[in-house]
């Protein structure tokens, strides 16, 4: 009989398939999984999932209740449980991710998780071979760790993605993804994650500068995500695409229309609205999205764009007040 190192070979994703219990709620699994497994705080796990921190707290003692009741066992789960508890585990290995790609500069206290998350999709990918969102996932996350080294200018201010050198760009990793994302296309057709990943790629395909951004697959690419996750951040992010191949005001009444009060947490929203505020030339609305972006306290190499920015702003709108009539 195998042990359990035998059934699964890492100590970590061990832990993430044996919380990822399908005794618990679908929408609770990654969520108290990232707060026992990853030790994320219930304020950092709200804002992944766009929820409030009263709503997720009451979520995870929900969780924590079924456990109990139900006595459920905490056993590692062989290959034959594995389906039922892989989209909570790689929802799980995604937001821990997400956590470490939030800092551009790599100095925030979640920085060890992208390496870890590089090890685990691997992992994942050879565990369930037949699974294209697995290898979607390990796709994604080597797109995006391939651009690590371009993120930060010398002086160590966050560099936008259609700003980067794509010469600085890791090609072995992008090598490999291009490898993960063609295994999970050619499986079973285009899901979310597959879609996501190809998202990536598109842009870690650019050779140089020489190579326009390519606006027009990313939006279309996001198009056709909202056939399966029609949320607020994937319209947020197609909002930015939007920008560039619609128009500024048509992105500006899309990221109008997802304002709510969860998405006030969500430091990403009051930088993509300052942007195309401060590019329509709506100056005091720019400046103060500025400020709710900084108040959200980003990284340090995401605070000196957003300085950088804010300044910015705040000396267009000084001209122009100067040169209004008296």
């Amino acid at each position: 009989m195998l042990d359990d190192a035998g059934i699964i070979p890492d100590e970590r994703l061990r832990l993430v398939f044996v919380c990822c219990h399908p005794a618990v709620a679908p929408d609770s699994r990654a969520a108290l999984t990232l707060r026992l497994v990853c030790g994320l705080s219930v304020g950092e796990i709200a804002r992944a999932f766009l929820v409030s921190e009263s709503t997720l707290a009451q979520r995870l003692v929900r969780a924590k209740r079924k456990i109990a009741e139900a006595g459920v066992p905490f056993e590692v789960p062989g290959p034959e449980a594995w389906n039922d508890r892989l989209e909570a585990v790689l929802s799980t290995l995604e937001i821990a991710y997400s956590r470490a790609h939030e800092d551009a500069a790599g100095s925030g206290d979640h920085t060890a998780y992208a390496k870890e998350v590089l090890q685990l999709t691997r992992l994942l990918a050879e565990m369930v071979p037949d699974e294209p969102a697995a290898h979607a996932l390990a796709a994604l996350v080597r797109y995006t760790e391939a651009r690590r080294p371009a993120r930060v200018d010398t002086q160590g201010c966050m560099v936008p993605l259609s700003e980067q050198d794509p010469a600085l760009w890791l090609r072995p990793l992008i090598d490999e993804a291009d490898a993960y994302l063609k295994r999970s296309w050619g499986r079973h057709g285009s899901g979310p994650r597959t879609i996501q990943a190809a998202i990536h790629g598109t842009w870690c395909w650019r050779k140089s500068f020489a190579e326009p951004p390519p606006w027009g697959q990313v939006l279309a690419l996001y198009d056709a995500l909202l056939q399966y996750r029609d949320d607020a951040v994937v319209r947020l992010n197609r909002a930015v695409a939007l920008a560039e191949v619609m128009g500024l005001e048509a992105a500006m009444s899309e990221v109008d229309a997802l304002d709510s009060k969860e998405m006030q947490s969500f430091l990403p929203h009051h930088a993509v609205r300052a942007d195309l505020l401060r590019r329509l030339q709506r100056m005091p609305e720019a400046i103060a999205a500025y400020e709710a972006a900084l108040a959200l306290g980003p990284g340090p190499a995401e605070r000196m764009w957003l300085e950088r920015a804010k300044t910015s702003a705040t000396v267009t709108a000084g001209f122009t007040r100067k040169a209004e009539p008296a």
